[in-house]
């Protein structure tokens, strides 16, 4: 049972700590939260204030919201974190770079809210969908992939994600969290190409993108394996990230993985004019 120390009025600056609060079942303390929250968590939608982020962070709006609690990760603007000390309230900064860390976070959010077992519960669960999709690629062709979570400059996902690639049976290529340029990652010639860039959803144009990099000869490219994931299956540091797996497995092994909601492909390339055209797989 949670105890008199436990927060009654939480703020989330970051869609990951909403996801986790939703996760274990303690979305009615969220009293205000970002509008990224609101796109990854539709539960979230109404009866809450809405903040900046944890990038953007204002005092005075968090002040407003009197909370016992605020949930913050990164990426964090200095003057940002200064803004989130200044309202006062007990803070929680999370900066997550692998799964392990991300497990820890979940237990991390869950301990504080009074319901541990909650976040056992839920790191189990996905320890378990990932274990299984290892178990299933094992031995399996590894296609090289090369994965990026912006576009303008092109930097590569971050280091769960590389950790992901590998449990869905491909190799992930280049630094992960490192910018690079379309000209390496051409000399790479990678056998699939995924972009999930933050904030766009699942709108990455993948044959503008394709075209403006000089990449229409490239190994992915010409076999029309070129595929956007939605931001947030595979940017957001929390329980979504399974949705990422399952997108990720579809990908390099789509002979046993079906494609889900939120992922898209390139694909009818011609040899012609080596012009892709998009699909939603």
């Amino acid at each position: 049972m949670a105890s008199h120390y436990t927060p009654k009025r939480v703020v989330s600056l970051q869609p990951s700590a909403t996801v986790i609060l939703h996760a274990i079942g303690q979305l009615d303390r969220l009293v205000a939260c970002t509008k990224y929250c609101v796109d990854v968590c539709a539960e979230v939608k109404s009866g809450r204030i809405i903040l900046e982020d944890s990038w953007t962070a204002k005092a005075d709006p968090i002040i407003a919201a009197r909370p016992d609690l605020v949930i913050a990760a990164v990426p964090y603007q200095e003057k940002a974190v200064a803004e989130i000390l200044k309202a006062g309230a007990r803070f929680l900064g999370l900066a997550p770079k692998s799964l392990a860390d991300i497990f820890t976070d979940i237990c991390t959010i869950a301990g504080i809210m009074g319901v541990p077992d909650r976040g056992e519960s839920v790191v189990s669960a996905m320890r378990a969908e990932i274990d299984h999709t290892r178990d299933r690629t094992r031995g399996l062709p590894r296609p090289r992939v090369f994965c990026e979570e912006w576009g303008k400059p092109l930097i590569a996902s971050q280091g769960w994600v590389a950790e992901l690639v590998e449990a869905a049976g491909g190799s992930f290529l280049g630094k992960p969290g490192a910018q690079c340029s379309p000209d390496h990652v051409a000399e790479r010639d990678p056998d699939v190409l995924i972009a999930a860039w933050c904030g766009a959803g699942d709108r990455v144009p993948l044959e503008k993108t394709v075209r403006n990099r000089g990449w229409s000869g490239l190994r992915a490219v010409t076999q029309g394996r070129v595929y956007c994931v939605r931001d947030e299956f595979l940017n957001t540091p929390a329980p979504t990230l399974i949705l990422g797996l399952k997108a990720l497995a579809a990908a390099l092994h789509p002979e046993l993985f079906p494609p889900i909601e939120g992922f898209r492909c390139i694909t009818d390339v011609s040899p012609e004019t080596r012009v892709p055209k998009e699909r939603v797989v």
